[in-house]
């Protein structure tokens, strides 16, 4: 299985370390660039298939670059490869859609194995990230596998099911952020992500969806 991979990190040496790891390992690396502006310039000309991004970059960081990618409905997996161990680090890049969140002291095996379980749908955390992330979940429904055929709402993160019980309220974007402490903005890029998740078109079909499942702001947070 041959993967088309976009690097982009601005560290040189850790760049062209890891290109000859995923050459020598018969994973194609497009480009391997040293910046976001650099990076969003070349993802529709060059088209891969997934892409690999460091979190800490001057300029355009990881974070602001998986943001841009995800609002021009970018569908590829995208994954953060980084030293940050930091739970808001973690927690922020899956709720911007990330699909892996990996550290860049892995062994080089295992980083592949990860990359090709992402390309096939799966979202990976590194393994020494997996307490942080159960703590922040708190039970929630991340690691319920069982839970993906019966609930249209497993996919779903702790901050988007929220955000899912406000919409079924009838709340306006400006209501959630006020009761969020969070902004307009952030409450629009998650409504994004729900409406994606639930596969439907507007805030209005997610909030009846939502209503017809029983769901509310109190069930979900009966879940955690």
């Amino acid at each position: 299985m041959n993967l088309r991979v976009l690097l982009i990190d601005d560290h040189t040496l850790f760049r062209v370390g890891l290109e000859g790891l995923l050459t020598s390992r018969g994973i194609e690396v497009v480009a391997s660039v040293g910046s976001g502006q650099e990076g969003l310039r070349l993802v529709d000309d060059l088209k891969p298939e997934i892409i690999l991004l460091d979190m800490r970059m001057p300029g355009i960081d990881g974070l602001g670059v998986l943001k841009l990618l995800r609002e021009n409905e970018l569908n590829i997996p995208i994954v953060m490869l980084t030293t940050s161990t930091e739970e808001s680090d973690l927690l922020e890049s899956l709720r911007q859609g990330a699909q892996g969140y990996l550290l860049k002291d892995m062994e080089p095996d295992e980083l592949v194995l990860a990359l090709r379980d992402i390309v096939s749908g799966k979202t990976v955390v590194a393994p020494d990230l997996a307490p942080i992330l159960a703590k922040a979940v708190q039970g929630g429904n991340i690691s319920e596998e069982e839970e993906v055929d019966t609930s249209p709402f497993s996919e779903l993160t702790p901050r988007e099911t929220e955000i899912l019980g406000l919409l079924a309220e009838g709340q306006s974007n400006k209501a959630i952020a006020r009761n969020l402490g969070i902004s307009d903005g952030t409450v629009k890029l998650h409504v994004k992500a729900i409406l994606r998740k639930l596969n439907v078109h507007s805030r209005v079909e997610a909030a009846v969806m939502a209503v017809e499942h029983g769901f509310s702001r109190n069930a979900a947070n009966s879940q955690s």
